[in-house]
C-alpha cells in the first residue's frame, strides 16, 4: 500500500476510534453533535447545512445523530434553543434587578454588545431564523419562558426608576431591550458592507469601543428624565 493509501487508512482508524468513544458516551456525544450543528447552521443557514457534514465535524456518524435528536428540522431547532438559553442564563447572571436603575440599564447594555461580540454564531442564527420568518422558533415553549424572565426583570429596574425620578413614565421594558439588541446587532451584522460604502474599518478595537459607549449613551438618553 502507498503512503497515501496508509494515511488514508490511519485517518479512518482514528475516526472510527473517535466515533466509538462517543458512542459509549451519550453526554459527550449530543454535546459534540449541538456544537457542530451549530457551527454548520450559522455558516451555511438551514437550507445550506448538511447532515452529513456536520456527523463528520462532531466525529460521529449520521446514525448517531438521528438517534439523539431526530431529523434535521428538530436538530436546528435544538441549537436555536441552545443559542438562546447560553444568552438568556448569562443575563440572569447580571442580577440586574439587584442594581440601581441606571447601573442595571448600563450592564445589561454592555453585556448584550459584548455577547454578539464574543458569539458571532449567535447573530448568524438569528438572522437565517429571521429569513424563515421564525417558522422553528415558534415551535419551541421552552424559549417564552427564557425571554419572560428577561422582561420581568427589566421591567422591575425600569419601575423602579421610574419610582426614584430617574426613567421617564413611559420607559417600556420591550423598547428598551430593542434599543440595545438592535444597536448592537445592526453593526456587527452588517459590519463589512457598511465599513466598504463608508471606508471605516467597524471592526477596529477603537471603533468598537466607541460603538459600546455609543450604545449606553443612547440607551440612557432614551429613558432618563
Amino acid at each position: 500500500m502507498n503512503d497515501t493509501g496508509q494515511t488514508g487508512e490511519k485517518k479512518k482508524s482514528k475516526r472510527t476510534a473517535g466515533e466509538r468513544v462517543l458512542q459509549r458516551d451519550p453526554e459527550r456525544t449530543k454535546a459534540a453533535i449541538l456544537e457542530a450543528a451549530t457551527q454548520e447552521f450559522a455558516e451555511n443557514g438551514m437550507g445550506g447545512a448538511r447532515v452529513d457534514a456536520i456527523a463528520e465535524r462532531a466525529g460521529t456518524n449520521k446514525r448517531m445523530l438521528y438517534h439523539y435528536f431526530g431529523d434535521k428540522e428538530q436538530l436546528y431547532l435544538r441549537v436555536l434553543e441552545e443559542a438562546y438559553v447560553g444568552i438568556r442564563t448569562a443575563e440572569r447572571e447580571l442580577h440586574i434587578s439587584d442594581r440601581n436603575p441606571e447601573e442595571g440599564i448600563t450592564e445589561l447594555a454592555l453585556f448584550t454588545w459584548r455577547y454578539f461580540l464574543k458569539h458571532p454564531e449567535f447573530l448568524s442564527l438569528l438572522g437565517t431564523e429571521n429569513l424563515h420568518r421564525a417558522r422553528w422558533l415558534r415551535q419551541s415553549v421552552r424559549l417564552k419562558e427564557l425571554h419572560s424572565h428577561l422582561i420581568g426583570e427589566l421591567a422591575q429596574v425600569l419601575e423602579r426608576g421610574k419610582k426614584e425620578g430617574v426613567f421617564i413614565e413611559s420607559a417600556d421594558p420591550l423598547h428598551v431591550y430593542l434599543t440595545i439588541a438592535s444597536l448592537g446587532y445592526f453593526y456587527l451584522s452588517n459590519q463589512y458592507t457598511l465599513s466598504t460604502i463608508f471606508g471605516r474599518p467597524l471592526i477596529e478595537v477603537e471603533n468598537l469601543d466607541t460603538w459600546e459607549r455609543h450604545i449606553v449613551h443612547v440607551t440612557l438618553a432614551s429613558i432618563k428624565r
